[in-house]
């Protein structure tokens, strides 16, 4: 299971963070532009969940996430029916 902390790391590392963000703050339901985030970054996190923790998304799943809510809540029930 995925956890926020671990989804703010994959986000700095994949695709840096703006000055003006705070990603410690309360980020789950703040839509990902507003963090500074395009698609582009969220694909890169998502293929960086891949091949860190073998779960694999649809693409066009991932394409429809706007918050690091919907994206947990996405890869953990991938996670969950892989395991299952």
């Amino acid at each position: 299971m995925l956890t926020l902390d671990e989804l703010r790391n994959l986000l700095r590392e994949s695709a840096g963070v703006d000055e003006e963000v705070d990603l410690d703050g309360e980020i789950l339901d703040t839509a990902f532009d507003e963090l500074g985030y395009d698609s582009i970054a969220v694909i890169e996190t998502v293929a960086r969940i891949t091949r860190d923790h073998g779960v694999r998304v649809e693409d066009d799943a991932v394409a429809d996430v706007r918050t690091p809510r919907e994206l947990l809540d996405l890869v953990n029930a991938a996670s969950s029916v892989r395991a299952g």
